[in-house]
């Protein structure tokens, strides 16, 4: 029988171990090596939340397996569906921290955004989740859990080959990915292992704000794509705007961008740009992109700035995001102006944080904390 669901406190989840850690944890415990195999099929590929389910295994290994650990997703505390179709969860781990998680469908296709800290590190003036301190970093179970809540709510279990409505992962959720690099990539590697749940490196984005020392190591280890939280073409206005900028400046984060492996006209670097009213915006910045750019395979993703309560920017016209794109794709770069999607229930780019602080003195006073210590 299954063990006590109260008793879940002192048995550990097999969740977000890779495979070789999974099989030496198994072999520990006193099971033979394939019983990995068998359990990684149940957990990514059929989805399985109970030993019990596991009918490959036979009664007595799954019942000392539930005596000693447990599969656990995250709480579910609110799950918000916009009028566009996207849902945003917040998620409870274990020790009651909170984090967001969305889903972004399409026609024939969907886009999970995945967080990897509870809060963040950074301190991005125009993004939400910068106003709020870092917690700590989630590890790989937790990280995987998100893709695996998503595939239960949309019912896609057993992965399905073709099809999917979640198809795509970006890691452009809570925090900063690269500083969180290990459980990360033990998560990605999970994620597109072929024999689970099976997402190909190509469908997969990991965005940055230019942990320069880490990208060289994420493109030889991951081969995901790349995506650079760029948002500035001046360094002076980029330590404003992303103040890890005054550790590693432009030029160091362009000269990582170009020496990524992979990167190729097929496999472009995509820079994320969001458009500031009379802070980014201009004819002349349009003009210094381009030129920042020369020689990288790259596209720009020109992002109108998502309002959240106590914000100090306000999102740039219409006809400057039109005039700015226009220069870009002048000079032979894409630059398509992303499409918000669940601004209403607080999910769009930039929007996320699992608690609001809607006071502006207070965003204010935490901005600048955070910017103290960054220095120091």
């Amino acid at each position: 029988m299954e063990a006590d669901p109260a008793d879940t406190e002192s048995r550990r989840t097999l969740i977000g171990l890779g495979r070789e850690a999974l099989a030496a944890e198994l072999t520990a415990f006193g099971l033979e090596p394939f019983r990995a195999r068998q359990l990684w099929h149940w957990f990514y590929h059929r989805g399985a939340t109970s030993f019990a389910a596991m009918t490959t295994l036979a009664k007595p290994v799954r019942e000392r397996l539930a005596e000693a650990y447990v599969i656990r997703r995250p709480e579910v505390a609110r799950d918000l569906r916009s009028d566009d179709g996207t849902r945003k969860w917040l998620l409870r781990m274990a020790d009651g921290q909170e984090i967001e998680t969305v889903h972004i469908p399409e026609e024939d296709r969907g886009a999970l955004c995945v967080s990897s800290q509870v809060g963040c590190t950074l301190t991005c003036r125009f993004c939400h989740t910068g106003t709020q301190r870092l917690v700590r970093n989630l590890d790989a179970a937790e990280i995987v859990n998100q893709v695996l809540l998503a595939r239960d709510a949309l019912a896609e279990w057993p992965a399905p080959p073709d099809g999917r409505l979640l198809s795509n992962i970006v890691m452009m959720g809570m925090g900063e990915p690269l500083l969180n690099y290990e459980q990360v990539a033990t998560a990605l590697k999970i994620i597109m292992d072929g024999d689970g749940i099976a997402i190909s490196k190509r469908r997969i984005t990991l965005s940055t704000s230019g942990v320069v020392p880490v990208m060289k190591r994420c493109g030889e280890e991951l081969g995901v794509n790349l995506a650079v939280s760029l948002h500035a073409v001046t360094d002076d206005v980029r330590d404003q705007l992303v103040p890890i900028n005054r550790k590693y400046p432009l030029a160091e984060l362009l000269a990582a961008c170009r020496n990524y492996p992979g990167a190729t006209n097929a496999r472009r670097i995509t820079f994320e740009y969001v458009m500031l009213r009379d802070v980014n915006d201009s004819p002349a910045d349009a003009r210094a992109l381009v030129r920042l750019l020369k020689g990288i395979p790259a596209k720009i993703n020109l992002i109108p700035f998502n309002p959240w309560p106590g914000a100090p920017y306000t999102c740039s016209t219409p006809e400057a995001i039109q005039t700015f794109g226009d220069i870009v794709n002048a000079a032979g770069y894409a630059s398509p102006v992303r499409t918000p999607r669940g601004q209403d229930i607080m999910a769009a780019c930039g929007q996320l944080k699992s608690a609001s602080l809607r006071n502006r003195d207070a965003v204010a006073r935490l901005l600048a904390e955070k910017d103290a210590a960054l220095v120091a």
